[in-house]
């Protein structure tokens, strides 16, 4: 529960984060192309917070197993963003300033999303008794069915 709580916290420091950043944004000139990839991006971390609440309420470790999983995710579109940025950035040079603006609160969403892999991975050490911070989502899966499993056959 308190590494919980300690998650819960940073997320709500990044999104206060996230906040003094758009409110800076929001007077300038932007490259809309980017900004959609943000709020998709925006929305599936929204999702994996609220998916890793659920399973943390419902203490459902294979909820919490496709928190993980949509992680990977979230990383491929933090890192499509960031390319994209740095693309911006070199053909033309005077929004850098704007831009970095812009990869910091991308950052902060990225990061959004890793607290919520924490707080599914809390999930399954409760449930499970297995720490599977260090296995890798695949294998973290495949543990959480083969146990899954077990407990259906029990009853």
């Amino acid at each position: 529960m308190v590494k919980t709580i300690t998650d819960l916290e940073r997320i709500g420091d990044e999104a206060e984060k996230i906040g003094r950043m758009a409110t800076h944004l929001a007077s300038h000139d932007r490259p809309v192309s980017a900004f959609r990839q943000i709020e998709v991006l925006g929305r599936h971390v929204r999702e994996m917070l609220r998916d890793a609440l659920d399973a943390f309420a419902r203490l459902d470790s294979e909820a919490a197993v496709r928190v993980s999983q949509a992680d990977t995710e979230v990383d491929r579109e933090y890192e499509g963003i960031v390319r994209q940025c740095i693309t911006y950035m070199m053909e033309d040079p005077r929004p850098i300033r704007h831009m970095l603006d812009v990869l910091w609160a991308v950052k902060a969403l990225e990061r959004i999303g890793d607290h919520s892999t924490n707080i599914g991975e809390y999930v399954i050490y409760f449930v499970e008794g297995k720490d599977v911070r260090h296995i890798g989502v695949e294998a973290m899966a495949q543990e959480i069915s083969r146990s899954a499993r077990r407990r259906r056959d029990r009853d």
